[in-house]
C-alpha cells in the first residue's frame, strides 16, 4: 500500500548554523482509474481512502449517484522497480443505472494534485448536470456553528499535524458535528474522498450538511458539492468568481474567509441563521 507519510533527511539551515534532521512529508503518488482494461484518468493523490476518492470522483463526473450504480472497485496488479505492489491502479465496474462514460474521450492525461479538471477535454464538459438539487429549506445552519467548523476541522487533521502538507475536507451536520474527514495533497481529492465515503454509506443526497474545506473555494469544489446535494460549502480562503457564479446558479450557499468571528457569504445567505 502507498504511504501517507514519507520520512526524508533534510538540512535545516539557520543563520547560526546547519544540522541534518528527519522530516515527515505527505505522500504523493499517481492513481489510475480504469473501466475494464481502458484507462480513464490518472490523478496525483495521497495514498489512502482510494476507493472513497474514486467513488467521489465518479459522483463529480455525473457517472454515479447511488450505491447500486457501483458494482465493484478493485486494485489491479502493479509493481514498482523493487517488485512491491503499488496499489496505484483501480478498476471500476459499474452497476445498473450508472451513466457509462465515453471512453473514447477519456482523460488520458495526468491530473496534478493541485488541479482536478485539467484533464477535461473541452470547457463544455466542465459543467455537469447534478442528480440532486439542494432545497432552499435544507442546510440551515447557525452562524456561530458555521464559524466553529474550521477549528474543529483543523483539530482533527492528523496528517496535517504530522506533515503540514495536506488539505482537508470535512462533512458536518448543521448542528456542527463532524461526520466525515479526509485529507490529501489535493483539495479536490479530499472532497472526492468525503463524498465517496458518504455515497458508499448510502448517505447521498447530503441535504442537511455543510462541506468545510481548508483552502480556497474553486469552481470545481462548488460543482462537486452540488453534485452530491450539499447545500452549503464553506472555505477558510477566497472563492473564485466562477465558483460564486456556479453556487448562485446551483442554489448552493457559498461562504469563504471563515474565521472565528466572521465569514463572507457570497450566495444564498438566508441559510445562515444569526442568533
Amino acid at each position: 500500500m502507498g504511504r501517507k507519510i514519507v520520512r526524508r533527511r533534510v538540512v535545516r539551515a539557520t543563520l547560526e548554523g546547519s544540522r541534518v534532521r528527519e522530516e515527515k512529508l505527505a505522500g504523493e503518488e499517481p492513481l489510475e482509474i480504469r473501466f475494464g482494461h481502458t484507462s480513464y484518468t490518472t490523478s496525483m493523490r495521497t495514498p489512502g481512502d482510494d476507493f472513497d476518492m474514486v467513488t467521489g470522483f465518479l459522483v463529480g463526473e455525473g457517472i454515479i449517484s447511488a450505491p447500486e450504480h457501483l458494482a465493484s472497485l478493485r486494485y489491479c496488479a502493479g509493481t514498482d522497480e523493487a517488485g512491491n505492489q503499488t496499489y496505484n491502479v483501480i478498476e471500476v465496474q459499474l452497476g445498473a443505472g450508472a451513466k457509462h462514460p465515453d471512453l473514447l474521450a477519456a482523460r488520458n492525461v495526468v491530473t496534478s494534485s493541485a488541479c482536478g479538471i485539467c484533464g477535461t477535454n473541452s470547457i463544455d464538459e466542465v459543467r455537469k448536470k447534478a442528480a440532486f438539487a439542494p432545497s432552499p429549506e435544507s442546510g440551515r445552519v447557525g452562524l456561530e456553528t458555521l464559524l466553529g467548523m474550521p477549528d474543529t476541522l483543523r483539530e482533527s487533521q492528523q496528517l496535517f499535524s504530522a506533515t503540514g502538507g495536506v488539505h482537508a475536507a470535512g462533512l458536518f451536520s448543521t448542528a456542527g458535528e463532524l461526520l466525515i474527514l479526509r485529507e490529501d495533497v489535493g483539495r479536490h481529492n479530499a472532497v472526492d474522498k468525503v463524498i465517496g465515503a458518504a455515497l458508499r454509506d448510502g448517505l447521498l443526497p447530503l441535504g442537511d450538511t455543510v462541506l468545510q474545506v481548508s483552502g480556497r473555494a474553486s469552481f470545481e469544489l462548488v460543482q462537486k458539492a452540488a453534485m452530491a446535494g450539499i447545500p452549503v460549502l464553506a472555505a477558510v480562503s477566497a472563492p473564485s468568481s466562477l465558483a460564486a457564479d456556479l453556487a448562485e446558479e446551483s442554489g448552493l450557499t457559498l461562504a469563504a474567509f471563515s474565521r472565528r468571528h466572521s465569514v463572507n457569504i457570497y450566495t444564498h445567505a438566508d441559510r445562515v441563521i444569526r442568533a
